[in-house]
């Protein structure tokens, strides 16, 4: 990876005068830094060229702040779907705020950008300790959220009109695009208002960031799952357990939860395509698993085997967020394996399993509740410090600050690196199924 890949670089409003609040202490400077690349080779690339090497802003508290909190006003965005986690960075982010800050004014936006839109007269909810104590245990998120596009300049006067000096967006790649263009519109106009960007998706497919906050919950229901498949598979005749789960444009979920429970035989997922018929299609694979065996468990990434869904000519329609509609892989398996077997004479059992909105909806495990806490106050940082266009991230186990612009694009599976290979390994299916 070359050094000038990214500008990491990090925006500030302007001059911070404020000294922080008594009982806030571990400052960290702005040149406190940690390596982009911290692997050998990279430092004797940069020793040899003798260029500075790329590196990240660390996230935390500075002694001096650009918001006055007596002054200011915050307000917590949710966009995009349902994900383990969204109201415990909503409760992170209030209790710093009026905790650690003494920030009093806190406001919520209902349903994503669209409740900024004046055209919906949605009305913001007074956010306060009282309010979020509780909130933690219950999934979703008390704001509730929405996908769609929202005119830019529409946002940027609504914040004004609203008098807000920060505003933590949360959300995915679609949101954080609408986060930077936010930042941009609000730098074009001269307002002294920061954008801070939390990461959420649950498919843990942001560009840069070690780990998003849901994940670990859904790598953990996920597993719910892959067991009460593989007592089905077993408990019957040629028992067969196919389950869907998330993953649009990558299968991290897939591989992660195959990993930790064994009970997988295979894994499907967008970067990895298989054939369907032929001798080393996965149906010819899933029959000679069956024969051996007597049972097969299945799992399979949403956005995997699309190519068998769609027609040359076929218009792809797209969501609010802009994203292709995917045709439903699960119940186009699901008859093509038992068509496969039926014209072969051979008797199956075949359980369909499709837990994805339950696995959305449930709240954060404890793994997650912690690093969404921790999201949420580094954030509160970032905000107070007049840091605008940034969201705060894990990266090499350090919170870190990231250009918002930088991390707004898909991570996928390297089908020849080490995860999938992993992957294959625990399950015995081949490498290629072509």
């Amino acid at each position: 990876m070359k050094e000038n890949c990214f500008d990491l670089s990090i925006t500030d409003l302007g001059k911070r005068c404020i000294h922080s609040p008594p009982g806030i202490s571990g400052y960290v400077e702005d040149s406190k830094r940690i390596l982009f690349d911290s692997t050998l080779d990279g430092y004797n690339s940069c020793r040899d060229s003798q260029e500075i090497p790329l590196s990240v802003e660390l996230a935390g508290p500075r002694e001096n702040i650009f918001f006055d909190p007596a002054k200011t006003k915050a307000a917590i965005v949710t966009c995009g779907g349902l994900c383990p986690g969204i109201n415990d960075v909503i409760r992170s982010i209030t209790m710093g705020l009026y905790f650690r800050y003494g920030v009093k004014n806190i406001i919520g936006i209902k349903y994503g950008f669209r409740g900024l839109n004046p055209d919906y007269a949605h009305k913001p909810v007074q956010l306060s300790p009282d309010i979020v104590k509780d909130i933690t245990s219950i999934g979703g998120s008390i704001l509730s959220c929405s996908r769609g596009h929202q005119e830019i300049p529409r946002l940027a006067a609504a914040l004004e009109n609203l008098n807000i000096n920060i505003l933590f967006c949360v959300g995915g790649d679609g949101t954080m695009r609408a986060a930077a263009q936010l930042t941009q519109e609000i730098a074009r106009q001269n307002l002294k208002i920061a954008i801070v960007g939390i990461p959420k998706t649950i498919d843990n497919d942001l560009n840069l960031i070690e780990k998003s906050f849901g994940f670990d919950t859904a790598i953990s229901e996920t597993v719910k799952a892959i067991r009460c498949a593989h007592v089905e598979a077993k408990g019957a005749f040629n028992g067969i357990g196919l389950i869907k789960i998330m993953g649009r444009l990558s299968g991290h979920i897939a591989a992660s939860a195959a990993l930790a429970q064994n009970d997988v035989n295979f894994v499907l997922i967008p970067e990895a395509p298989f054939a369907l018929a032929g001798k080393n299609g996965f149906l010819s694979v899933l029959q000679q698993r069956i024969k051996l065996r007597g049972h097969a468990v299945i799992l399979v990434a949403e956005g995997a085997g699309q190519e068998y869904l769609r027609t040359a000519d076929e218009h792809s329609e797209t969501d609010p967020s802009g994203n292709i509609r995917l045709h439903d892989i699960g119940i186009f398996l699901k008859n093509e394996i038992e068509n496969h077997f039926r014209k072969n004479e051979l008797e199956i059992n075949l359980k369909y399993i499709e837990p994805s909105y339950m696995i959305r909806s449930v709240p954060a495990n404890a793994s997650d509740s912690i690093y969404c806490s921790s999201l949420g106050q580094y954030a509160v940082h970032a905000g107070m410090a007049g840091k605008t266009g940034l969201l705060v991230a894990l990266m090499k186990d350090e919170y870190v600050h990231l250009p918002i612009s930088a991390a707004a694009t898909r991570r996928r599976i390297d089908p020849k690196g080490n995860l999938w290979l992993r992957v294959l390994e625990s399950t015995g299916q081949p490498q290629t199924m072509k």
